[in-house]
């Protein structure tokens, strides 16, 4: 499975529109049902207002109902692994429990498999009583 995401990932990454970073992203996001649903970062000349690939994905498949989420690859333009922003580390938490699994990929599709508490250990959340 997690080369299928990741080959899916790579695909998203074509159709990213990054003209200002030239950084291309692609995601690829494995609900619990077994859908596999992609995204890629869109840019805005307003930074603020751009959307990073993995919560593109994310979104996406919430947008269809999902709630139940595995896994995740990611993917970028460097020979770098590509991991998620604060931010997009921060919404994951809302959503994904500690053993959700990050395939954090080198353009070349080399990648580094992480769960989600290895790398947002002490999350921020609000929890009542």
């Amino acid at each position: 499975m997690k080369n299928e995401l990741i080959n899916k990932a790579m695909s998203a990454r074509e159709h990213a529109y990054a003209p200002y970073s030239g950084f291309k992203v692609g995601a690829a996001i494995l609900c619990g049902d077994g859908t596999v649903i992609s995204g890629f970062n869109i840019e805005n000349v307003s930074y603020p207002a751009t959307m990073c690939a993995e919560r593109t994905a994310l979104y996406s498949a919430l947008a269809q109902g999902k709630r139940d989420f595995k896994a995740i690859a990611i993917i970028g333009s460097s020979k770098e692994p590509c991991y998620p922003c604060g931010v997009c580390r921060q919404v994951f938490a809302e959503f994904c429990d500690k053993n959700f699994v990050f395939y954090i990929c080198s353009e070349d599709g080399s990648f580094v498999e992480k769960t989600f508490e290895e790398i947002m250990p002490f999350t921020f959340s609000f929890t009542t009583n």
